[in-house]
């Protein structure tokens, strides 16, 4: 699919009726990135260069995935910060994150990238085994320590995670990994900012981590713009930097225009 393209697809998605976005007086120039277990918010370079670049002021979180409280904690810590609106993108686990974290104040809009989204007492594990992903099927693909902490097999990172990003660079992020305390994906949630505010969604057509039927009940569910990326894996945010920045770009742009 060519970007030109692309690009129209996403301007026809976008156009769609959904969730009215409220007002604000100022534009939505801040946008905070999210991202899931077992990686850091490294991923998000490629999509942080075309946002910047385009004059959003963008912020990554490092959450420590040793507990959700202290993952949605740390995403608070990076919203206090933010000068104004906040559009708040989650890829993974941290659309798990957001949702929770999103209720806070100043986020006008809330993006999912190939992630969850778990109602107020749902949690991400439960409603996996509803809709398996490729993973789930996979015996031994998920590692714990003794202590309770969970990683992806370093040799099964590649072809299930990120088989559209170059070998090197996935085995890299295979050998790099946050430990995640499995508990955080078992944790119900409290709050659930999107039955209250606007929400976009974008599913990877190849996701093996999470079902991408999964993907596609979750932002139906929540009544979410969605454009779907045919082909993409899990690190659709890395390998498809360019089609996820436009949404998120698309996103920004109608929040400040309302």
């Amino acid at each position: 699919m060519r970007y030109a393209k692309f690009g129209i697809a996403v301007a026809a998605v976008l156009s769609l009726a959904g969730v009215a976005a409220p007002a604000h007086a100022e534009p939505v120039k801040n946008i905070v990135l999210v991202h899931g277990a077992w990686v850091d918010a490294s991923g998000w370079k490629p999509v942080y260069e075309i946002l910047s670049k385009e004059g959003f002021n963008v912020t990554m979180v490092q959450e420590p995935e040793t507990s959700f409280a202290d993952d949605v904690i740390a995403t608070k810590r990076v919203l206090d910060l933010q000068d104004g609106p906040i559009l708040l993108v989650g890829h993974s686990y941290g659309g798990s994150i957001i949702t929770e974290a999103g209720v806070h104040p100043k986020v006008a809009g809330l993006v999912y990238v190939a992630a969850h989204a778990p109602a107020v007492g749902e949690d991400e594990a439960a409603l996996g085994k509803m809709t398996p992903s490729v993973l789930a099927k996979t015996d031994g693909a998920i590692k714990k320590t003794m202590d309770g902490y969970t990683y992806l097999n370093p040799a099964d990172f590649p072809k299930l995670f990120a088989p559209d990003l170059p070998r090197e660079v996935a085995e890299f992020a295979a050998r790099s990994q946050v430990l995640a305390a499995a508990e955080v994906f078992s944790t119900p949630l409290t709050s659930a900012a999107w039955t209250t505010k606007p929400s976009w969604g974008i599913v990877a057509g190849s996701d093996q981590i999470i079902n991408p039927d999964l993907e596609r009940w979750y932002y139906a569910r929540a009544g979410s713009k969605t454009i779907e990326i045919k082909g993409a894996s899990h690190s659709v945010y890395e390998s498809h930097a360019k089609e996820v920045a436009a949404v998120i770009s698309e996103a920004a742009r109608s929040l400040q225009n309302q």
